[in-house]
Order: C-alpha cells, then sequence, then structure tokens
C-alpha cells in the first residue's frame, strides 16, 4: 500500500476547492457520472432484505453481544452456544433475496459507472444481485472454515450435518440477531451437538472475521488498490464505526478523493466526506440506475 502525503484531516485543501452543488443527491449522481467510483456497503444496505443492522433503525447492537474469536476459539461451551444460536438463525440468513439497493449497485457497475464494491456485509447479497467480484471484507456465512486444517466448505453441507445431529431448527422469524444467530434457551444450547471438521476433526468456524480478529492482511491491501486506482468512493449503508471500513474513508480523504456517505443515521466517516444524504437506500439507488443507465430496475 502506498504512503501519502499530508495529516489525517477531514478534508484536503483539493477536495475542498471542488465545487458542491446545492443538492448532495446530485453531487452523487455526478461522481457517478464521472465513473470510476468504488462503493463500500454495510450493513443499512441489506435491511430492506429483511437482515437487521446493528446500529440503524433496525439495530439491536445495545442488547446483543456478538461472539469474539477469543471466545469462540477457547471455549468449546461458546462454540456450542453459536452454533445452537446460528443454526437456528441460517434460516433467515440462507433465504434472503437482494434487494433494490443492491441491484441497483450491479446496474452501475455494469454500465461501468462504479468499478468496484467492498462490501463489509457478510450475506452474501451482493453475489447473489451479480456482483460476483464484490470483496467481502468480513467473509462470508455461507462458508465454513476448519481452524485446524484450514479446509473450506459449504454453509449448506454442515447445515445437513447439524440437522442430522440435532433435528431441524425452529423458525426463527423475525428473532434473528445482525450476526445470523437468535435467542435460544439455554436448554436446547446445552443439549446441542457441534460437529467436527469432516477432514480432520478440527474445530469448525464460520469463514466471517469475528469481533477481535483480524481481516486477512492480503484482503485489505486489495481494497487500498482499489480505492488508489478510482476516483472516488461511495458509502452506502454503514456507520463506519469499526476501522474496517473507516479507514478506506480516510484513505481516499487524504488522496484528495471525494467521499460521499448515504447512510440513515450519523457516521464516524462524515468529517471526511464532501457529500452526506440520510435517504432510504433502495428508493434512492433505484432512481440513481434508472436515471444513469437508461431502464427501469428489475423488482
Amino acid at each position: 500500500m502506498p504512503v501519502l502525503p499530508g495529516p489525517d484531516t477531514p478534508a484536503t485543501a483539493a477536495a475542498s476547492a471542488r465545487p458542491r452543488p446545492a443538492d448532495p443527491l446530485d453531487g452523487v449522481r455526478q461522481l457517478l457520472e464521472d465513473r470510476g467510483v468504488v462503493v463500500l456497503t454495510g450493513a443499512g444496505l441489506s435491511t430492506e432484505s429483511g437482515i437487521p443492522d446493528y446500529r440503524g433503525a433496525t439495530g439491536r447492537q445495545r442488547r446483543h453481544t456478538p461472539m469474539t474469536y477469543q471466545e469462540f476459539a477457547g471455549s468449546e461451551a461458546a462454540r456450542r452456544r453459536y452454533w445452537a444460536r446460528s443454526h437456528t438463525g441460517w434460516r433467515t440468513i440462507a433465504r434472503a433475496r437482494p434487494n433494490d439497493g443492491h441491484r441497483a449497485v450491479e446496474r452501475l457497475r455494469r454500465a461501468g459507472l462504479v468499478s468496484a464494491v467492498i462490501t463489509q456485509n457478510v450475506d452474501g447479497l451482493h453475489r447473489a444481485a451479480g456482483t460476483l467480484d464484490a470483496v467481502e471484507l468480513h467473509g462470508g456465512l455461507d462458508r465454513v472454515l476448519c481452524l485446524g486444517c484450514g479446509r473450506r466448505s459449504t454453509r449448506q453441507e454442515l447445515d445437513h450435518r447439524l440437522r442430522d445431529l440435532n433435528g431441524a431448527p425452529e423458525d426463527a422469524g423475525t428473532r434473528v440477531n445482525p450476526d445470523g444467530d437468535v435467542e435460544l434457551p439455554e436448554a436446547l444450547v446445552a443439549s446441542f451437538r457441534v460437529a467436527p471438521c469432516t477432514l480432520c476433526g478440527g474445530i469448525l468456524k464460520p469463514d466471517v472475521v469475528f469481533f477481535g480478529e483480524n481481516v486477512p492482511k492480503d484482503r485489505v491491501e486489495h481494497c487500498f488498490e482499489l480505492v488508489d486506482a478510482a476516483r472516488s468512493l461511495l458509502v452506502l449503508g454503514s456507520s463506519l464505526a469499526v476501522l474496517s471500513g473507516l479507514r478506506f474513508v480516510r484513505h481516499a480523504a487524504r488522496a484528495g478523493k471525494p467521499v460521499a456517505i448515504v447512510n440513515q443515521g450519523a457516521t464516524r466517516g462524515d468529517a471526511y466526506a464532501e457529500l452526506r444524504l440520510s435517504r432510504p437506500l433502495g428508493t434512492t439507488l433505484a432512481a440513481l440506475a434508472e436515471q444513469l443507465d437508461g431502464a427501469p430496475t428489475d423488482s
């Protein structure tokens, strides 16, 4: 990753010298028309698909503490709790479908306006919408990793094995938490049987970055390279509360690249943004895609 000169300030002189449109939405449209936009998405983009976020209007952060890597790796009881709850919640994640926002991002990418997509989400909905090269910064819940031998397998395969061991899970309904698990009675957790790796008998973990775990270095470097090659950065549906996403906003701002944020609620990156919108993502992005790509958005 190249080292950029200048202090880590919210706006560079080059960025502040650019004229700002009266309507921030017009500013986002202009960024897209200029092409070379890297899109960084967060949980807010998936709420319209029925997946809650952590800190927005549907967020449950105050009453739900996600599993940390240290807990998961260090405690058999913690792993049993995680897989019991996740096995029940997986049904909601698996049946979620891309919404207008995911489809609009893909349309803008196909039209050559968006150069790359980086997502902090683990739900796989960008891939489902056709953005197969989206960089999944925090991994994907539809994959499973063995901590012993490194073998990767599908979540569907593990789901079948867990059903054989424990029976079909209850319908999670709307009780699913942001990281794909649900609250369960302790008696159900205590009796849950965890499946080991079929190859080496090791510990299986979802192929996602837990709290307290580092994003793989090569993945981070690739994202920095995408931002370096871009004209601008567009953040969609992220509070940027964690450094894993905020660092790309800071990086773009230091390089004098325009940063725009569309999110319902304040973000940690607001001071770095030239454009800031608080609007529903699905309708906003669908309208932009229709204006710029010229055809109605499929629903």
